[in-house]
C-alpha cells in the first residue's frame, strides 16, 4: 500500500474531477426521482436481509469557518434549532415506517455543520428518538461515529458521547498553526485537542480520526510540517488530508480569505508530498484519495477483506448496508436508488410539515451505471480490477463491454499510472494519488475533451 509522488504526473493528471462518493455523482440527480418512487423502493428492499446505515445531518455551527463549503447554518438562535429538530423527528417517523425492524442499524454517522453544536439534552433526545424508530445493533461490530468540532466539547462531553453509544470520533483539526487558524477563523490549541483524544481513548472509543486541510492561507511546507509533528504525536487512528478548494464565487465565507495569502500551487504540491512521506514513515498506510490509517484500523482490514467502499462520508466500511439519510441536503442510497433531501432548511421544513418526505431529487441507477460504479469502486478501493472476477460477478465480457474505456486507459499505462494487460487493471504506486483521474475513464457523464470546472481539482 505504498505511494510514489511523481510531481510531473501529478501536475499533468491532477486536474478537476469527481470524488466519486457515488456513481453517478450528485450532479446527475434530477427531480424525476419522486418521494413515491423512493418509498416504493424502500419497501421493496425489506424483501432482503440487508442491514441499515443511518446518516443524520445537523447543519448548525456557532461560528463561521471561512474555508468551509459544507451545507451549514451559523446561528445562536435556539428557536431555529428546535424547529429543525422538530421537523427532523417527523422525518424520522416517516422514514422509519418504510424499513422493517429486523433490519438493524450497524452504522450511524452524525455529520454537519457541527453535530456537537447540539446540547447534551438535544443529543440525548435525538438518539432516543432514533432508537425508538429503528433497531440498533449495539454489538462490537457497530460503527457509530460523530463529527466533532474540538472547540464545542470538553472531556465531559466526550465521555457523554460514549454513553450515547458513539464509538468513533472525527475531529476537525485542519491546522495547528496560529496564523493559519486566525486566517480561517478556527482557533484551537494542540493541548485541548490532545486532552480530548486522551479522554476518547479512556472512554473506549475504538477509533479517533483527524481532518486536516492543506492549501489554507499562510500555510508553508515548514508550518504544515509542524502541524504534522503534533498530529503524529497524538496518534489518531485515521487521517483525512483534504485539498482546500478556494471558490469564493460559490461560498461566501471564503470571501473573507485574502487570495494573496493562499499558497502557490507548487507549494501546495510540496506540502502534500511532505505529508504523504511523513505519515507513511510514521506507520500510517495510504488507503486512497485523502485517507490514511494505522495498520490495525478497520479501514485497512476492510480493504483486505473486500468490504471497503466509497460513499458520502469518504472511505467507509459496512459495504453491505442500505443508507438511510435524514435531515436537510442528506443523500441516501437504498438498493439502486439515490435520493437527496431539499438543500435549504426552509424547503426541507415546509415539505416535512406538509406531511411529505423532504426528498427533492435523485436517480434510479440503470444497469450500465451499476457496471461503471462497480468498476470505479474496485479501482478507488482496491487499486485493482481483475477482469475474470468482474465478468463472473456481472455476467459480461469486460474487454468487449468496456472496449472504448480500455483504449482510453492505454496512455495512462504508457505514463506508468496503471499496469494494463488482458487480465486486469492494476494501479501503480505512481497512480495511487491520481485515482480520480483513472476512475474518470469509466464515467459516461464526463466530457473527456475538457477540464470540467464543476469539480474540484484532484490534487
Amino acid at each position: 500500500m505504498t505511494v510514489c509522488f511523481d510531481t510531473e504526473l501529478v501536475s499533468r493528471y491532477g486536474g478537476r474531477g469527481p470524488r466519486y462518493t457515488s456513481y453517478p455523482t450528485a450532479l446527475q440527480f434530477s427531480e424525476e426521482l419522486t418521494a413515491d418512487l423512493y418509498r416504493e423502493n424502500a419497501l421493496a428492499s425489506n424483501a432482503g436481509t440487508v442491514p441499515l446505515s443511518l446518516y443524520v445531518h445537523i447543519p448548525f455551527c456557532n461560528t463561521l469557518c471561512y474555508y468551509c463549503g459544507c451545507n451549514k447554518i451559523v446561528t445562536r438562535n435556539q428557536a431555529r434549532v428546535e424547529r429543525y429538530l422538530e421537523m427532523l423527528y417527523r422525518e424520522i417517523d416517516m422514514q422509519s415506517v418504510l424499513f422493517e425492524r429486523h433490519r438493524k442499524i450497524e452504522q450511524l454517522h452524525f455529520g454537519g455543520g457541527t453535530p456537537t453544536y447540539l446540547s447534551d439534552k438535544q443529543l440525548h433526545e435525538l438518539m432516543a428518538k432514533l432508537r425508538d424508530a429503528f433497531t440498533f445493533d449495539d454489538s462490537d461490530k457497530r460503527e457509530f461515529s460523530i463529527e466533532v468540532d474540538p472547540r464545542t466539547v470538553d472531556r465531559g462531553g466526550i465521555r457523554r458521547l460514549a454513553e450515547l453509544s458513539f464509538n468513533r470520533l472525527s475531529l476537525g483539526i485542519q491546522d495547528f498553526e496560529p496564523v493559519v487558524q486566525a486566517a480561517v477563523n478556527r482557533i484551537q490549541t494542540p493541548d485541548s485537542v490532545s486532552a480530548l483524544v486522551e479522554t476518547a481513548r479512556e472512554a473506549g472509543f475504538g477509533s479517533v480520526s483527524f481532518d486536516l486541510i492543506y492549501g489554507l492561507p499562510h500555510q508553508t511546507v515548514a508550518s504544515f510540517d509542524s502541524t504534522l509533528e503534533l498530529v503524529i504525536a497524538m496518534r489518531p487512528d485515521r487521517l483525512a488530508v483534504y485539498n482546500y478548494a478556494h471558490l469564493p464565487q460559490r461560498f461566501k465565507g471564503q470571501r473573507m480569505i485574502n487570495d494573496a495569502d493562499i499558497p502557490l500551487p507548487e507549494v501546495k504540491l510540496e506540502i502534500l508530498h511532505r505529508t504523504i512521506d511523513r505519515l507513511c514513515d510514521s506507520g500510517y498506510e495510504y488507503i486512497g484519495m485523502d485517507h490514511f490509517a494505522l495498520p490495525d484500523d478497520e479501514l485497512v482490514r476492510a480493504r483486505a477483506n473486500g468490504t471497503l467502499q466509497r460513499n458520502f462520508q469518504g472511505y467507509s466500511t459496512h459495504r453491505h448496508c442500505d443508507l438511510v439519510a435524514l435531515g436537510v441536503s442528506a443523500i441516501g442510497n437504498i438498493g439502486n436508488v439515490f435520493a437527496q433531501s431539499a438543500v435549504t432548511t426552509m424547503e426541507y421544513e415546509a415539505l416535512v410539515e406538509s406531511g411529505r418526505l423532504p426528498l427533492k431529487k435523485g436517480l434510479v441507477v440503470d444497469h450500465d451505471d451499476s457496471l461503471r460504479a462497480a468498476a470505479i469502486q474496485a479501482l478507488m478501493c482496491y487499486d485493482e480490477l481483475a477482469f475474470d472476477d468482474f465478468n463472473a460477478a456481472h455476467d459480461i465480457d469486460f474487454a468487449t463491454y468496456f472496449a472504448v474505456e480500455l483504449e482510453r486507459l492505454r496512455p495512462l499505462a504508457e505514463d506508468g499510472l496503471i499496469q494494463l494487460d488482458s487480465s486486469a487493471i492494476i494501479i501503480t504506486d505512481k497512480g495511487r494519488l491520481l485515482l480520480r483521474s483513472i476512475a474518470m475513464v469509466f464515467d459516461r457523464y464526463i466530457d473527456h475533451a475538457q477540464n470540467d470546472n464543476r469539480f474540484s481539482k484532484a490534487i
